[in-house]
């Protein structure tokens, strides 16, 4: 038995069941660290079956419900049988959108980076909306949001540095990854004349200790830097910042959330090991040019969405086609369907379903 053909529920039920015997063994704590990773796997497993097996019982004790009304032709449930149903359907598009998360990494919390790109003034606007944005869509599915670097400018913001902290914040994020392009009559404009901006948005998984990632120490560069900016309520002003060069990526990336010097270099040094890992395992499957950001110009022929406020409202991603009007609801962190989109569409690509 499968759900939509992504996963073998049969299978799963059996991994859980070797793994529940391994772990039942006497010698099964003898490697501790070993013993951790398996019962985090029984875990995740677990937790992959466990809510499908939960909604087929509710869809079951539903449908006796149903028969008792019908036979006894009590209508008074017919409103109560509806909102459980409209719950079990929404459950049941949660369950499927978690199925496509299916990469090692996707349960991670997450790294997010977004640059203004060309436009001056418009396009750190631009990049202050979109942080806004994804802060609005991470409080609406129960994230918590860090701000681990911010580098204010007039008009908006330069560029920021998010980790979303919660299970699978990647998996969702990773299709955020690429050049974000606006069109709308400008504000800042006295002619009020319509302006094109770009903003990248970059996504990378928090990684755990135990995957490693080489980082030799004459490869990198450490800056030390007194934090400026105004800064508000997304990061505290310290005289400690850290920013660290890759020479062999060009890779760049500082942090200045904390007070203590170390805190921000041991951050910092953790964001590069999860941006290497996406670029090397970008490189790997030989699709640097399209996954690694830091390498792409943020302007004209490179977006992956646009959201155009005039001549006409709407909102479009060019890789999966998904379009809706309302674009006030996506600024305001309303991005689910964008997100599903992609990830049906990798799904699909991946196991080249048509």
């Amino acid at each position: 038995m499968t759900h939509g053909g992504i996963f073998d529920t049969e299978k799963i039920r059996f991994q859980i069941q070797d793994l529940e015997i391994e772990s039942a063994h006497p010698d099964f704590w003898k490697d501790k660290e070993k013993a951790e990773q398996t019962l985090t796997r029984l875990k995740r497993l677990k937790q992959k079956i466990e809510p499908w097996e939960k909604l087929i019982a509710s869809m079951e004790e539903l449908k006796e419900l149903c028969e008792i009304a019908k036979a006894e032709k009590e209508t008074s449930l017919e409103e109560d049988i509806r909102k459980a149903l409209q719950e079990n359907r929404k459950e049941y598009e949660r369950l499927r959108t978690l199925e496509l998360l299916s990469d090692e990494l996707d349960i991670a919390s997450s790294f997010l980076t977004i640059h203004s790109g060309a436009g001056g003034t418009e396009a750190c606007d631009w990049a202050n909306m979109l942080l806004r944005m994804y802060t609005r869509w991470a409080e609406r599915k129960g994230y918590k949001i860090e701000m681990l670097d911010l580098l204010e400018s007039e008009g908006g913001v330069k560029s920021v540095t998010l980790q979303v902290i919660g299970e699978y914040a990647y998996g969702y994020l990773k299709g955020e990854t690429g050049i974000h392009r606006l069109v709308r009559i400008s504000p800042f404009d006295a002619n009020a004349r319509r302006h094109t901006s770009f903003a990248s948005v970059y996504a990378s998984p928090v990684l755990e200790d135990e995957i490693e990632v080489e980082i030799r120490p004459e490869d990198i560069r450490v800056d030390t830097y007194r934090a400026s900016g105004a800064g508000g309520q997304y990061v505290n002003k310290t005289d400690s910042a850290v920013r660290i060069t890759h020479f062999p990526t060009g890779i760049v990336v500082q942090c200045q959330n904390e007070r203590s010097q170390l805190k921000n270099r041991a951050t910092a040094m953790k964001i590069l090991k999860s941006r290497l890992y996406e670029y090397y395992k970008a490189e790997k499957e030989r699709e640097r040019a399209e996954k690694a950001m830091e390498k792409k110009d943020i302007s004209w022929g490179n977006q992956i969405r646009s959201y155009v406020f005039h001549p006409y409202t709407l909102v479009k991603d060019h890789r999966t086609k998904y379009e809706v009007g309302n674009v006030q609801a996506v600024m305001d962190g309303y991005i689910d369907d964008f997100i599903e989109a992609y990830l049906h569409s990798a799904w699909k690509e991946a196991n080249k379903v048509t």
